[in-house]
């Protein structure tokens, strides 16, 4: 595959190892005859090392071969969390170093992921776009303040701190985006 082919989520070889292509910028000199340039910032699969690669447009990138799976989170196993295959219910276990922070956006049943899967091993999980998640702490609303929006942090279920708007108070179950890990508005 050549380097201009590349799109955000693809998985390449590079130097021995796999890695996922998370985002892609591209540079084109000004002038004639100037080589488009591709800067990718890639994550190694399994492991999540962060890796830049600068390639030409022409230079050959390795494809690797990858299956995603439609699965639902069923439970954790200790430091392991196991996810089922939506269709034939194959349970795939990803340890919680391969997880990473995701593991603060996954709640019991959280359907929607996608397990990522090289030589039938499971090595990486798509979280999806949103989560619902509970807010157990957040200071109260002030009274009397400006008509502007302030956000205040928030502390959700499965422990991760977000901001929220001042309205948000405990108890309340709020949409998170699980790629900017920003409040993306109230669940009802």
């Amino acid at each position: 595959m050549k380097a201009y082919d590349a799109k955000k989520g693809n998985v390449v070889e590079h130097n021995n190892t796999v890695y996922q292509i998370r985002d892609i910028e591209r540079s084109s000199p000004q002038g004639r005859g100037g080589n488009v340039k591709f800067r990718f910032t890639m994550y190694s699969v399994p492991g999540g090392l962060k890796y830049d690669l600068s390639v030409g447009a022409e230079d050959e990138l390795k494809e690797v071969e990858l299956s995603r799976r439609q699965a639902t989170f069923s439970y954790k196993d200790g430091e392991a969390f196991v996810f089922l295959d939506d269709e034939d219910y194959t349970p795939y276990t990803l340890d919680a170093d391969v997880i990473g922070d995701d593991a603060g956006y996954i709640v019991a049943d959280l359907a929607g992921c996608y397990v990522q899967i090289i030589d039938d091993q499971p090595v990486a999980l798509q979280l999806p776009q949103s989560v619902v998640l509970e807010v157990i702490e957040t200071p109260p609303e002030l009274k009397g303040g400006t008509a502007t929006k302030r956000p205040k942090p928030a502390k959700l279920s499965t422990g991760i701190e977000i901001m929220v708007p001042e309205y948000i108070g405990n108890g309340e179950r709020v949409i998170v985006n699980t790629t900017t890990g920003e409040f993306a508005g109230r669940a009802d």
